[in-house]
């Protein structure tokens, strides 16, 4: 469960390595938000390595898409999915990836939404 003030790990090549939750769009007094939500984020800390090539900067408002929460992620076959932190992904204005690469595995649970690319770009599908 995703709610304002959470911190998040950013787990795309986009430079970003820390952002916050500053909104939940979802609905009418929407408090929380889930895996395959998408909130919108400040960026709180950039990677090391990539600040001179970062394509954000600190501070910068952007979209993202919440792959991994630390709460269970229930599905219908009675499997219960947890990962160790809460990670998105960042998007642009038109909802475009910024990031090229993920790092990690995601929930195959994207494989039947829209946001079929990350499929392709992830390491690998976690049930």
């Amino acid at each position: 469960m995703i709610q304002k003030g959470s911190k998040l790990n950013v787990i795309d090549n986009s430079g970003a390595r820390f952002v916050s939750c500053i909104h939940v769009p979802k609905g009418y007094r929407q408090r929380y938000a889930f895996v395959g939500d998408n909130i919108i984020v400040s960026v709180k800390k950039l990677r090391n390595k990539r600040k001179l090539f970062s394509k954000v900067k600190k501070g910068d408002v952007t979209k993202a898409l919440i792959i991994r929460t630390k709460t269970r992620l229930k599905s219908y076959s009675a499997e219960n999915l947890s990962f160790k932190e809460n990670s998105v992904v960042l998007f642009n204005k038109q909802n475009k990836l910024i990031g090229t690469r993920l790092f990690g595995i995601i929930p195959s649970r994207f494989r039947y939404t829209r946001y079929l690319k990350l499929v392709s770009l992830a390491a690998g599908l976690a049930y």
